[in-house]
């Protein structure tokens, strides 16, 4: 047999092998494959669709997350804030209350230094009396009566304050 030799009915036989091959081919195995291709190409669809949508949310959810953030921070910052603030108002409070016991205690000492010294004018005064009337007794060798050892302690008294 020789290869460059054409067989007229070899040819023949072939085609008619290939389009009956081809015919059943087409008819039982092409819907399939064409079904097969369909659902393979809905389903690369639908995992980019997916993958899309999930890409979306995710980034709705970082966007969320990033305000939530934001926002925590401001509370935060706010939080602060007003704790420096009643912390201010507490400093004041305390220094306020302390200042006003501060002025009570002063002013309570002030009333009895002032107690006080009246308690020692009074003290100085009668003995200053006593010591002006013992003088004048001697000195005049007599008892004073009511109203002039009145006007004469009233007197001397008169004198030690100028002095």
């Amino acid at each position: 047999m020789n290869v460059l030799n054409v067989n007229p009915g070899l040819i023949v036989w072939t085609l008619l092998n290939f389009s009956i091959f081809f015919f059943l081919l087409f008819k039982f195995g092409w819907k399939p494959l064409k079904e097969s291709l369909k659902q393979r190409e809905d389903s690369i669809n639908d995992a980019i669709a997916n993958a899309e949508n999930a890409n979306k949310e995710a980034m709705r959810i970082m966007k969320e997350n990033q305000e939530k953030l934001a926002g925590a921070q401001q509370e935060v910052m706010n939080i602060v804030k007003d704790g420096r603030v009643q912390a201010e108002k507490i400093i004041s409070k305390a220094t306020e209350e302390a200042e006003f016991i501060k002025n009570q205690k002063l002013a309570e000492t002030e009333r009895e230094m002032n107690r006080m010294k009246d308690e020692a004018f009074t003290q100085l005064r009668a003995e200053v009396a006593t010591l002006v009337m013992n003088a004048t007794e001697k000195i005049l060798d007599q008892k004073l009566d009511a109203s002039s050892h009145k006007q004469l302690i009233d007197s001397a008294i008169a004198q030690v304050s100028k002095n």
